[in-house]
């Protein structure tokens, strides 16, 4: 039931380019190097709307087949359904603004509804289908680990709490489909990023006895693979809004329902922290500096790393590998007590701190001033 959505969110990601391609060239949808760009020449973008059509497609075989092989008392369907729809709604902003170019007025109100109509949704869901998580003890899911540790329970959060976080969703859907936005400068980040932050997912999943979440990282996984090959290889294609708010939409989106299900809260962002970092501190010193936080600007660590002569490969390697650390380190706390979480946390902030050195540690390397 796993990998038949899953091989076919691959395949289709891998094939729809052959099709959406030449639409894209017919519209004319090209990325223009400007202040942002890390590229030298006019390259197709917009490539994302496959992946896009390969995630909603794969997303909604994956929810029938969960509804159709799940017990009538286990509605896991339900989530995945939520997070599918979100995702679909974040990309199809993106393609609207590749396609006519969306004020920032309509596009802030746009990513401010998704944000607050998926968590609402979530919210809705699990107060009205609570079987699922009354599987185990404490109102949970257990996860037998066969003796070799203790069994690990994913208890979803209280209601009340879930009403409190909602203003906290908002704000962290809404801003890391921006900062996804940000992020995608190079040849491969995306697509790396993609791949980690989903399979990270589904590595949550299997450990909390959450199947829905398996699937909607493994699909996350799948889409952004199958884009890789035709980024990396000439002439080469970008993402575009549609991709680059797929990403952040999906990722964020999961991050949420996985939290709200009972996921440990480093296991859920630990994805999201050299992201959430590099924008951060960017946007931040560019502020202090007197610079506008929304100009166009190539001051990101990766991009200061790509100008030191890497290649966008290695570059992007680098910002995908610090991310894997950083996402390792949180699901490492479904193996040890809440007690050492705040030692894990200190692991994700010393990663980010070395990428945020990267620049600097790199210029010596090569004898850069």
């Amino acid at each position: 039931m796993i990998f038949v959505p899953v091989l076919l969110c691959l395949v289709l990601s891998a094939c729809l380019p052959l099709l959406v391609r030449p639409l894209l060239v017919r519209l004319g949808i090209m990325d223009v190097p400007n202040e942002r760009s890390s590229h030298e020449r006019p390259i197709l973008r917009g490539l994302g709307l496959a992946v896009l059509i390969a995630m909603t497609v794969s997303g909604v075989v994956a929810v029938i087949a969960l509804a159709v092989t799940s017990p009538d008392i286990e509605r896991w369907w339900v989530l995945l359904l939520i997070v599918v729809t979100g995702t679909f709604a974040a990309g199809l902003l993106g393609l609207a603004e590749d396609l006519r170019g969306l004020s920032v007025g309509v596009r802030s109100a746009c990513l401010l509804l998704i944000a607050l109509a998926v968590p609402v949704a979530l919210l809705l869901a699990m107060r009205a289908f609570p079987d699922p998580f009354a599987a185990g003890p404490l109102n949970g899911i257990t996860v037998d680990r066969g003796g070799a540790l203790p069994d690990f329970i994913a208890v979803p959060l209280p209601f009340w709490v879930t009403i409190a976080l909602v203003p906290y969703a908002v704000l962290f859907i809404s801003s890391y489909i921006n900062v996804a936005n940000f992020m995608d400068g190079l040849n491969g980040i995306s697509g790396f990023h993609g791949v980690i932050a989903g399979l990270t997912f589904a590595a949550a999943g299997f450990c909390s006895g959450l199947p829905w979440l398996v699937l909607a990282g493994l699909i996350l996984a799948a889409g952004f693979a199958g884009f890789l090959p035709w980024n990396l290889s000439k002439p080469g294609a970008f993402l575009g809004d549609v991709g680059s708010y797929l990403l952040g939409g999906a990722t964020a989106i999961t991050s949420f329902a996985a939290l709200l299900a009972g996921v440990p809260i480093l296991a859920t962002i630990g994805p999201m922290v050299i992201y959430f970092g590099d924008v951060g501190v960017t946007l931040v010193k560019r502020v202090r500096a007197g610079f506008k936080w929304d100009e166009p600007h190539k001051e990101h660590v990766y991009q200061r790393v790509q100008q030191l002569g890497y290649s966008h490969v290695a570059a992007s390697s680098m910002t995908a590998l610090c991310t894997l650390a950083a996402s390792l380190l949180g699901l490492a706390s479904f193996y040890v007590a809440p007690i050492w979480w705040i030692a894990l946390l200190g692991g994700g902030l010393l990663v980010l701190g070395v990428y945020l050195a990267l620049p600097r540690l790199l210029a010596r390397g090569r004898g850069h001033i």
